[in-house]
């Protein structure tokens, strides 16, 4: 494959596609972040699948981080399937899905807002069942995406959470960390992790760790290894990840360790350090990597949620890459379709 993949086009994309929601999403952003304010809900809920879900995940971590509120994933089988009635009038409830119209996330969405959650979607697609379903619908500007793999949908669905959430917590550095992110973003598409390559390229199994904001990007990196590879990775906190899964680590076990410079940087690479100094190829995106662990390049962002942000990018450059090394098309992932309709 000699052209550049639409994948690959995407990934570069990513710079462009955030700048594009950040200067065109500022009313949709402060009227959102204005009904959160005015709800005061005690608990947020998070509806989505995939890599949706994996930004959801994100969400998670920054709103507890930012406002205290606790949050927590709703399964859409509770309205899909059980047809379960929810008591949420305190509640508020983010959506996110690309296309907007998988039969089960709308459902649980509908769920929501008869239950009496204020509900946002975030949405590629503002035309859709998922967006109609919603008080506060988002478009996340990230324009078509063909690759089957979502790359730049999912950090512009992060990118239009934290923005919502900036303007529900009236946080002005998160609001300055927005604004210099598309630079930032760019600055880590330069970022090369194709050391990486030596030791995924004929694995069976990795490790993927990551702590709070981080984790999240852990998660969505273990899925596109295994959507764009067919390697299987699987993903875990840097402290779970000792409860058990570390007897699986032995001589040259792969590890991709991720870590932004917040409160959780030094305890990710103890974790991973260790493991590097018992044999494992341990690759951290950190400057306290020890042990033998490989330093992956990072982009310093000055805020810690967009400095986990800016780390998916350097490694979708790099899991494109790995999977046509393995002889695969990253475009075209076998037995998986653009848009997964559930129920």
């Amino acid at each position: 494959m000699t052209d550049k993949t639409h994948m690959r086009q995407e990934i570069e994309e990513i710079p462009a596609a955030a700048a594009r929601l950040l200067d065109g999403s500022g009313v949709a952003f402060e009227r959102a972040g204005k009904a959160l304010a005015e709800k005061d809900p005690g608990v947020v809920v998070t509806v989505a699948r995939g890599s949706s879900d994996h930004a959801a995940l994100f969400l998670k971590y920054a709103v507890e981080l930012t406002t205290g509120v606790p949050v927590a994933s709703l399964g859409p089988s509770l309205a899909s399937i059980y047809d379960a009635p929810l008591k949420m009038g305190s509640a508020a409830a983010i959506s996110i899905s690309q296309s907007g119209k998988s039969p089960d996330i709308v459902a649980l969405a509908n769920a929501a807002r008869a239950g009496g959650a204020l509900t946002l979607a975030l949405v590629n697609t503002i035309a859709s069942p998922l967006a109609e379903a919603a008080d506060q619908p988002i478009d996340i500007a990230a324009g078509p995406e063909k690759a089957v793999a979502a790359t730049k949908s999912y950090v512009n669905s992060i990118i239009a959470g934290l923005g919502v959430l900036a303007e529900w917590a009236d946080d002005a550095g998160l609001r300055k960390a927005l604004g210099r992110l598309p630079e930032d973003l760019e600055k880590a598409l330069g970022c090369d992790w194709s050391p990486l390559t030596g030791s995924l390229k004929d694995a069976q199994s990795l490790y993927v760790l990551g702590r709070g904001p981080s984790f999240a990007i852990a998660s969505e990196a273990a899925l596109k290894c295994k959507e764009t590879s067919e390697l299987h990775a699987e993903a875990y906190s840097s402290a779970e990840v000792l409860h058990g899964p570390v007897s699986l680590v032995e001589a040259r076990f792969p590890v991709i360790a991720f870590a932004a410079r917040d409160k959780a940087e030094a305890a990710i690479a103890k974790t991973a350090s260790g493991m590097a100094q018992k044999g494992a190829a341990v690759f951290l995106s950190s400057d306290m990597a020890e042990g033998g662990a490989v330093r992956l390049p990072f982009v310093a962002t000055g805020h810690p949620l967009t400095d986990a942000l800016a780390l998916i990018v350097p490694y979708y450059s790099f899991i494109e890459q790995l999977s046509r090394a393995r002889g695969f098309n990253p475009d075209q992932p076998v037995a998986l379709n653009k848009v997964t309709e559930t129920e």
